[in-house]
């Protein structure tokens, strides 16, 4: 800013005035000069340099307007246009003027605001103390006071900035005339490096604007995909979860099935063929099977061979026996449980049913399952869906069922001890399988085929069956089917010495009293009853495990049950 003090040059300035003026009224030639004397004449030179210096000083306030209104218009284009909020206000806050940023930023224009209190704008109480101390800290210092406040503009929006102040007092004003705000070439060399500043700085906060966005974006994408990613692990090690637990509880079930494992089905009469027939027309299907028969007839191996036929073959097939388990644990081991569903059941299990999903599943003895629990299975029939115990989430699953049964469930409907929609839903494809007594032409090639799986499990050698004793366990009624048949072979193998078959059960007094089949069947049963009294007395009345009494007779447990509470055997 030039400050020019007038009181200090006013005879240089006025002597230099002088001089110009009567320099322009110098003599011209004039072919007719006035006669005047010299006082007039004196006095006329006087006022016309008189009237010269008013014409300069006209001509220099003239210019001096001229350039003064050209600074105000510079500076009112600065002013205005400035990429900052600038605001003009008295000792007491009222706003008396303000640019276009600040009209633009506060959502009002100019004329809207002036005189009104500055103290207005300012969007809460708190800010308004800040502002009051600050215009006193304004009032009684020099130089520039900074707070920070926080405005509301007309739409409402907040308008957070940093409010700086400097007094001019008129003390100041009053001490100095100005003859100029800024030297021409001084203001533009201050413009050029205030817009350098401002651009730099722009360009700066832009830059670091872009660079904080895109970090602050990035970060939340990163955040994000973290979140997605635990999420998805956490299904995933749940996945892995029940994966485990149904691999463990398959592998469990698969060793107890390759121990109920009996062989190939062998035979080759035509009620045996008839059963091949159904199996085949079946196997690929969907559809439910209901395999009747007598115990000891092979209706798990049939089972097992319509799995293996099917698409769910590489799928396993889980057997339940329903004769086996209790009855208060029978829908735990069907449909599972979670922990603390009833006393004792501390730790969660998955049911059979969800073992057997994708592939078969079946239901050794259906007409043993207790009546309250024929429902529950009937919707998994229909609908495919159950809840374990003590969880209410539905579970979903696609399981082909096989289900078997030695008794006449049209009878047990009768009775009343099941339920015949139940019956209706099982029985879509029935397969009945011939008990031992009406395809005896099947003996000879089951008792080679037992011979050779007992010579490798023994280590005996036997080749050769007398044809009297295959007359004699041709002629005898088998009640328990192939399974005794079995059984029988197994004995006869480990007493028998040399390469000849030597059945020494008494099949000789069947044949030798010449009764009739049911004098036959008496006679069996008491041997029969005697065998296994003997067995149980000798395992300790063991019946499952290893060196169960089941074991040793060649049965299945739940057979030996049923077999005992048939003859009528109990533990003492």
């Amino acid at each position: 800013m030039a400050i020019v003090d007038q009181e200090r040059q006013p005879s240089k300035t006025a002597a230099e005035k002088r001089r110009r003026a009567e320099k322009q009224q110098q003599p011209t030639a004039d072919p007719r000069p006035l006669e005047l004397d010299p006082e007039a004449r004196r006095l006329l030179h006087d006022l016309q340099v008189y009237q010269a210096e008013l014409e300069n000083q006209n001509d220099e306030l003239r210019r001096s307007r001229e350039e003064l209104e050209a600074s105000r218009d510079a500076y009112a284009e600065l002013f205005n246009f400035a990429p900052v909020g600038y605001v003009s206000l008295d000792e007491h806050g009222v706003i008396q003027e303000l640019n276009l940023t600040a009209s633009s930023l506060l959502g009002m224009g100019g004329g809207a605001l002036g005189g009104k209190p500055f103290a207005g704008l300012i969007a809460d109480a708190e800010g308004r103390e800040i502002f009051e101390r600050h215009l006193a800290c304004v009032r009684q210092r020099a130089g520039i006071q900074r707070c920070e406040i926080r405005l509301q503009g007309n739409n409402g929006t907040v308008i957070y900035g940093q409010l700086q102040s400097v007094a001019l007092t008129r003390e100041r004003e009053a001490s100095y005339i100005l003859t100029s705000i800024v030297d021409g070439t001084v203001r533009r060399q201050l413009e050029e490096k205030l817009q350098i500043a401002h651009d730099r700085l722009e360009a700066t906060v832009k830059e670091r604007t872009r660079e904080l966005t895109g970090a602050n974006q990035q970060l939340v994408r990163e955040v994000q995909e973290r979140n997605q990613a635990e999420d998805t692990l956490v299904q995933f090690l749940e996945e892995i979860k029940v994966l485990k637990d149904r691999l463990q509880a398959e592998n469990v079930y698969l060793h107890q099935e390759m121990n109920l494992v009996h062989g190939d089905i062998v035979g080759q009469s035509n009620a045996l063929k008839y059963v091949f027939f159904r199996v085949e027309q079946v196997a690929p299907l969907n559809a439910t099977v209901l395999l009747l028969g007598e115990t000891g007839t092979g209706k798990g191996m049939v089972a097992r061979a319509i799995h293996n036929a099917s698409a769910r073959k590489d799928r396993p097939m889980i057997t339940v026996s329903c004769t086996a388990l209790p009855a208060n644990l029978i829908e735990s081991e069907l449909f599972g449980r979670e922990k603390g569903a009833f006393t004792g059941s501390d730790a969660r299990q998955i049911g059979r049913f969800e073992l057997a999903d994708g592939g078969t599943i079946f239901l050794d003895e259906i007409g043993e399952l207790p009546l309250e629990l024929q429902a529950k299975l009937l919707r998994v029939i229909q609908d495919g869906e159950f809840e374990r115990l003590g969880s209410p989430r539905t579970i979903k699953v696609d399981v082909r069922i096989i289900a078997a049964s030695n008794r006449n469930l049209t009878e047990e409907i009768r009775a009343g001890r099941f339920r015949e929609d139940l019956f209706y839903r099982l029985n879509v494809f029935p397969i009945t399988l011939p008990p031992l007594r009406q395809r005896k032409e099947d003996i000879p090639l089951l008792v080679k085929h037992f011979i050779d799986k007992f010579n490798k499990k023994i280590g005996k050698r036997i080749t050769n069956v007398s044809k009297g004793t295959l007359e004699l366990l041709e002629k005898y009624h088998w009640p328990g089917n192939v399974r005794e048949l079995e059984s029988v072979i197994e004995r006869a193998v480990i007493l028998s010495q040399g390469g000849t078959l030597k059945v020494l059960d008494r099949f000789e007094s069947f044949s030798e009293s010449g009764g009739t089949p049911e004098c036959e069947i008496k006679v069996l049963s008491q041997l029969e009853h005697d065998h296994i009294l003997q067995v149980l007395q000798k395992t300790a009345w063991r019946i499952e495990g290893k060196n169960g009494a089941a074991v040793l007779l060649g049965m299945n447990p739940s057979t030996l049950r049923a077999r005992m509470r048939k003859a009528g055997i109990s533990r003492q």
